[in-house]
């Protein structure tokens, strides 16, 4: 159940607005927020709280949106929005709440501007002072405004915009839904190409090596005073295999939540305060603590950060509040089909005791995530989130001089233990024989949701650039065969595409089409021959690749243009074994290639008759119409994954 109430507000130029801002950011943004506190913290009710204002020129909206955990009814958020709210508009913020939130404003404002583009990069904040205010630098404004608040302004504009007069919308989807006939003469063709476009300037980078032994990989850039910081850990999805499914997601998300000095609060509280960005997550292949800090805050955010990595705590009750919103998220995924198919295909595609053989949405099951003990949390802390399994990737506006006294002093007597580091079983998968066909039922689903996997090469490879460009050409952009020919010729489809899932090892390779359930048979006949076609009636032509081409090199300035997007190419480029400028290189690898190359990687990767085929929707409605096409034997699963028939 979602609970969305909303005001009006004044217009986006206005004081009052820019208070406004503050007041929502203290109500319900962020880990320390009063709404968050009480709903999702204390009591445990609701799974997200956002709270804030979307400006427009004549006027404003306050909006502010509850997803409640399952079972949690409507009124259970709408008596917390009115408590809350009444509470604020008597007393107002506390000095620290305000301090907290307006450091915070400053700190996203100088990371957005780091951007050319972008829906705050500088372009946009500069035409939009321009356009909505006569002055392009009417960012400064803001910013005195939010500086310059004190807590009695920002009750009073609480007071004034946020009490009666709200519309609230409770959305509880059950609803059907029919389609209309649509279609598109594309006889035309596509624009062409145009010329001139910038070329990529990639940082130079430099390495170095801490005393503990752990390599510190640095691109400098000084465009915007932030520095943004990776600690990778070879770990991920992959690490559960044989173990509790969940378990490496789980425990990166406990990890802010207390440590040895902090608990999960004062965490939450000094983050915020140093405009800091702390998270940790897992992915596939690997589990990553990330860091944004300011340069003028860099020593303490880095102080802070390797405390979450060094020191959690994992405390049993902070497990127990983690666990209620991991179960309700695991229900939400298992409502949504796109979720639901992307949990349940590698199960047939690598089969048991495969380290990839997990849900692709990392998140386990029930029975994992309800079985996790302290202990399961602690071993992973102990077998892969050590210095002899990390790497460190820094960019942003700081040198490597500065840096390593930094991470040397805030590592300091952190090293490798003793014991070997564990394996994760990565090894080649054989393509099946034929394909399958999996049926899962979602009574009175309006559409279907048609997912397709077999595996592929892990990255890596020479081979990478070609594949990538050959699966644009199928699917991996707009203009791709199977989203014209689904979305733009038929109108079947809000978009349907293929992807390449990054793995080191034997990697996804992924067919995707939300499609109209009466037409679930005809859409997979064309999926089925567009894949078909590519390798023999109908290759990839000389147009299509230099479309693909175009678009791949044109994209790079835009495509690493911050800081943050710089790091995440280093680390990839170390994950997958490239060199570490690899990305400086992209634009020579794509024009060096060849009609030939595409054809290849066609033939060689794209496999129809080894797909499984996961199709969520109203079983009482496609199950003939797909049982005629005779691809394979049905199979009717359940949302775990189990046969029913």
């Amino acid at each position: 159940v979602l609970a969305n109430r909303a005001w009006v507000a004044p217009d986006r130029n206005s004081k009052e607005r820019a208070l406004l801002d503050l007041a929502t950011a203290i109500l319900g943004q962020g880990r320390v927020s009063r709404l968050y506190l009480d709903l999702i913290y204390e009591r445990q009710l609701a799974s997200s709280v956002n709270f804030a204002v979307t400006p427009f020129e004549i006027a404003s909206v306050v909006d502010l949106s509850v997803m409640l955990n399952p079972g949690v009814g409507p009124e259970v958020a709408s008596e917390a929005m009115d408590r809350i709210i009444a509470e604020f508009i008597a007393n107002g913020p506390s000095e620290e709440e305000l301090a907290r939130v307006v450091t915070g404003i400053n700190a996203e404002t100088v990371r957005s501007l780091e951007q050319v583009g972008g829906f705050g990069g500088k372009a946009v904040t500069l035409s939009q002072g321009e356009l909505y205010a006569g002055d392009p630098l009417f960012i400064e404004t803001y910013l005195d405004w939010i500086n310059a608040a004190n807590p009695e302004d920002v009750r009073q504009a609480a007071e004034k915009w946020l009490g009666d007069g709200w519309h609230q919308v409770d959305v509880i989807p059950n609803a059907q839904y029919s389609h209309n006939e649509s279609g598109v003469d594309r006889s035309s063709g596509l624009p062409p190409i145009p010329e001139n476009m910038p070329s990529l300037r990639f940082p130079q980078i430099s390495q170095a090596s801490l005393s503990n032994g752990m390599e510190v990989v640095l691109a400098q850039r000084d465009t915007v005073p932030v520095v943004e910081i990776s600690m990778e850990f070879d770990a991920g999805y992959a690490a559960d295999a044989g173990g509790k499914l969940g378990v490496a997601s789980f425990a990166m998300n406990m990890l802010d939540t207390g440590t040895s000095d902090r608990d999960a609060l004062e965490i939450a509280a000094l983050e915020e305060s140093l405009g800091a960005r702390i998270s940790a997550s897992s992915s596939l292949d690997s589990s990553t603590v990330r860091l944004s800090a300011l340069r003028s805050e860099l020593a303490d955010s880095i102080d802070l950060w390797a405390d979450i990595i060094r020191n959690p705590v994992f405390a049993e009750e902070e497990i127990d509040r983690l666990r209620g919103r991991w179960m309700a998220n695991l229900a939400q995924e298992k409502a949504q089909p796109r979720s639901l198919a992307l949990r349940l295909l590698p199960m047939a595609l690598y089969g048991e005791g495969h380290a990839y053989g997990v849900p692709l949405t990392g998140s386990g099951t029930e029975q994992s995530i309800a079985s996790i003990e302290r202990s399961d949390l602690l071993a992973f802390r102990d077998n892969w989130l050590r210095p002899d399994n990390a790497r460190l990737f820094v960019a942003g506006d700081v040198s490597m001089d500065e840096l390593l006294p930094l991470l040397e002093e805030a590592l300091e007597g952190w090293n490798a233990p003793e014991s070997a580091l564990p394996v994760k079983d990565v090894s080649d998968v054989a393509l099946a024989d034929e394909p399958r066909l999996i049926l899962i039922d979602k009574p009175g689903s309006p559409q279907s949701m048609i997912l397709a996997g077999h595996v592929a090469p892990g990255l890596g490879s020479d081979r990478d650039i070609a594949i990538d460009a050959m699966n644009r050409v199928i699917g991996g952009n707009f203009n791709a065969r199977i989203n014209m020919n689904l979305r733009e010729d038929k109108g079947w489809s809000y978009g349907a595409s293929t992807t390449l899932v990054g793995a080191k090892g034997p990697r996804p390779f992924l067919v995707i089409a939300p499609v109209q359930t009466d037409r679930t048979a005809d859409s997979l006949l064309e999926l089925i021959a567009e894949l078909g076609d590519i390798r023999r009636e109908r290759p990839v032509r000389a147009e299509e690749m230099a479309r693909v081409i175009a678009g791949a090199t044109r994209e790079l300035p835009g495509r690493f243009e911050t800081s943050s997007a710089v790091l995440g190419s280093i680390a990839s480029s170390a994950r997958y074994g490239r060199d570490l400028d690899y990305a400086s290189t992209l634009t020579d690898r794509y024009q060096a290639l060849e009609l030939g190359d595409l054809q290849d990687a066609a033939e060689d990767i794209i496999n129809p008759d080894a797909l499984v085929w996961i199709i969520v929707g109203d079983l009482a409605q496609i199950r003939e119409q797909v049982e005629a096409l005779d691809i394979a034997d049905l199979e009717i699963w359940n949302e775990n994954g189990e046969a029913v028939e």
